[in-house]
């Protein structure tokens, strides 16, 4: 009788939140109807949110600037492949989402972890294989500023959901590089170099690396190499937002 009536209370009190605080779009703000609160985003909010293009690198997800709908190595890795060995995105970093990811990253929106990692979720494949979930860590002075990692926030969300380990101390941020905003691929990747490192062997694993944005690759290839040294098997990005060549984030 008891557990019933907990069962009871709960789903009236549940009830009782979403009459006096009706569930909104995380992005526009606007409330959402029985019928869209399951998506979390409000359709033309989810409607603004692109997609990779078919067409975009099948190592590193760059999308190419034509709109042919083939996928084969960017000119970058086929120069050099990098090390991870692929890159999920939930969409370019454009419009909605990039609007989404500002306010998550610099304006203290942690509440958009949820609907951001599910959003991720679906693109990422259910057989990858990976054991291991890592965030890209923070250097402790941005952690102090900032209050809070996004890229933690969001691993803890898709490691529940995927049951997958979550390991947030096997990797650290060692150097507090300059900003990475205006560089080029080549000055990043000299940014981070030696600014990561792996505490602890990871003996085989597999690892999905998760962080908010990819731009050039050179934040998630170092934290890769880290990894990689501590060995790590492979390691999988996965990125709320795919940038294309050249756009800040």
């Amino acid at each position: 009788m008891w557990g019933g009536g907990v069962d009871w209370l709960g789903r009236h009190l549940g009830g009782l939140v979403d009459l006096l605080f009706p569930p909104a779009c995380p992005i526009c703000l606007g409330p959402l109807t029985v019928a869209t609160a399951a998506s979390s985003f409000c359709p033309p909010c989810r409607t603004a949110i692109t997609p990779l293009p078919p067409g975009r690198c099948s190592r590193c997800a760059l999308p190419f600037i034509a709109s042919s709908g083939s996928s084969h190595y960017c000119a970058d890795c086929s120069r050099q492949l990098p090390p991870f060995s692929a890159v999920y995105a939930a969409g370019l970093y454009a419009g909605a989402l990039k609007q989404a990811l500002q306010r998550f990253k610099y304006a203290g929106a942690v509440d958009l972890d949820r609907p951001l990692a599910e959003l991720l979720q679906a693109q990422i494949p259910p057989a990858t294989g990976n054991q291991v979930i890592v965030p890209v860590p923070l250097h402790p002075a941005r952690l102090r500023q900032r209050g809070y990692n996004q890229s933690l926030l969001l691993a803890r969300v898709l490691a529940h959901n995927l049951r997958i380990t979550l390991d947030q101390a096997i990797l650290q941020r060692v150097v507090d590089s300059h900003s990475q905003q205006g560089l080029d691929a080549r000055q990043r990747a000299r940014n981070l170099r030696d600014a990561f490192l792996g505490t602890r062997r990871l003996d085989g694993r597999s690892v999905l690396l998760i962080d908010d944005v990819m731009t050039t690759g050179a934040t998630v290839s170092a934290c890769t190499q880290a990894l990689k040294n501590v060995g790590a098997m492979s390691v999988d990005i996965a990125v709320i937002a795919r940038a294309p060549r050249h756009t800040g984030g």
